[in-house]
C-alpha cells in the first residue's frame, strides 16, 4: 500500500509540472514573446516528463519508491514542489528575453542529450538487472558483487550514476535561459543538494543492508556520482 501511494503522489506531481509545462508556451505565443530559448526549454521538458510516463514502470526499482517514506517530505515534494520548482526556467523565460547564439544552443542540446542517456540508460540497466539478472550490459555479461550487485555499465563507473544524468538534465533546463541571473539555476542547485543528500542516505542503507558485499562492491566501484571526481 505504501508503494503505491508513493507510486500515485509521484506520478500526481509529474501531472502536475505537465499542466504548468503546457501553460508557459500557451501564455508565450499568446504574448508573442515566443523565443529560441523557450522553444528549447519546452522540448527538454517535454521530453523528460513523457519519458517519465512511458517509462514510468522503471520507477519501481527507483529510491523513491522502494526506499523514501510515505510523509510529509515526500507529499509536499511531488505535489508542490516538482510542479512549481522545475518548472521556474519556464516562469523566468516568460519576462526574460534570451538570445543564445547556435554554439551555445548546440552546447546545451549536447549536455541534454548526454544527460538523457546516462539517467535512462543507468536506470534501463538497473531494472532489467532486477528482472532478470543474466541479462546482458552493454553486449556483455553483467558483473555482479555477491551475487546481488550491479557492478557493470554506468553501475560500473559510478555507484549512482543516473543521479548525474538527472542533474546534466537539470542543468540543460537552466542552460537555455542563459547566465545572465542565478534564478533558472536554483533547481539544478536543489536537486544537486537532494541528490548529495539521498545518496548519503542510500549508501548508509546499502551498508546495513548488504554488509561485506557492499563493502566489496565500494571498493570495485569507488566513485559515488561525479566519475574520478567525489569519492
Amino acid at each position: 500500500w505504501n508503494h503505491l501511494c508513493r507510486f500515485f503522489f509521484v506520478g500526481a506531481g509529474m501531472m502536475g509540472w505537465l499542466l504548468i509545462y503546457l501553460s508557459i508556451p500557451a501564455k508565450s505565443v499568446q504574448d508573442g514573446s515566443l523565443s529560441q530559448s523557450m522553444i528549447l526549454y519546452q522540448l527538454f521538458c517535454l521530453l523528460y516528463i513523457l519519458d517519465y510516463f512511458v517509462h514510468e514502470e522503471y520507477m519501481t526499482s527507483t529510491w523513491d519508491i522502494i526506499a523514501e517514506r510515505l510523509g510529509f517530505m515526500l507529499v509536499f515534494g511531488d505535489l508542490a514542489w516538482i510542479p512549481f520548482t522545475f518548472s521556474i526556467q519556464g516562469w523566468w523565460l516568460l519576462n526574460n528575453k534570451v538570445e543564445l547564439t547556435t554554439a551555445a544552443a548546440v552546447a546545451n542540446c549536447f549536455a541534454f542529450l548526454i544527460g538523457y542517456l546516462v539517467f535512462r540508460g543507468a536506470n534501463n540497466q538497473k531494472h532489467t538487472f532486477k528482472k532478470n539478472p543474466k541479462a546482458l550490459i552493454w553486449g556483455k555479461p553483467p558483473k555482479v558483487t555477491g551475487g546481488k550487485l550491479l557492478a557493470s555499465g554506468y553501475w560500473g563507473i559510478a555507484r549512482h550514476s543516473n543521479y548525474l544524468g538527472d542533474l546534466l538534465l537539470a542543468l540543460s533546463f537552466s542552460l537555455s535561459c542563459g547566465i545572465s541571473s542565478p534564478i533558472p539555476y536554483l533547481y539544478p542547485i536543489y536537486l544537486f543538494i537532494l541528490l548529495v543528500w539521498r545518496e548519503r542516505r542510500d549508501e548508509a542503507r546499502c551498508a546495513e543492508k548488504y554488509k561485506e558485499i557492499w563493502a566489496e562492491y565500494w571498493k570495485l566501484v569507488p566513485w559515488r556520482i561525479f566519475p574520478y571526481l567525489y569519492k
